[in-house]
């Protein structure tokens, strides 16, 4: 099993910025992608960004040129750093390790952005 605890979510004004971190354990050398998704109410679920075990990284459109995705190899730690931060980013946001074995999410983390 892998189990994934993310932390890092608040309150912040439009324009700002937060990071989010998801820390792994258990089966981490299995794991092949590391995802962050959200889910904002009223809105489908999206996969945001993912970090793969060879280091490629993918985004949504949505957050091109704003998020960025990143790794701590030895604290098994994955990173969202989200800056220029908008309303619609408002939504509870999510850890996804994949594998082998399927996939495994962490509790989620809320960010809201709000003057």
């Amino acid at each position: 099993q892998v189990q994934l605890m993310e932390s890092g979510g608040g309150l912040v004004q439009p324009g700002g910025s937060l990071r989010l971190s998801c820390a792994a354990s258990g089966r981490t050398p299995s794991i092949n992608a590391m995802d962050w998704c959200r889910q904002a109410p009223g809105k489908q679920h999206e996969l945001v960004a993912t970090i793969t075990s060879d280091g490629s990284t993918n985004y949504a459109d949505s957050v091109k040129g704003r998020f960025t995705i990143s790794r701590d190899n030895a604290k098994n730690t994955v990173f969202l750093q989200m800056n220029t931060l908008k309303p619609d980013d408002t939504a509870v946001y999510y850890c996804r390790a994949r594998g082998f074995w399927g996939s495994y999410w962490g509790q989620g983390t809320q960010v809201t952005v709000s003057s």
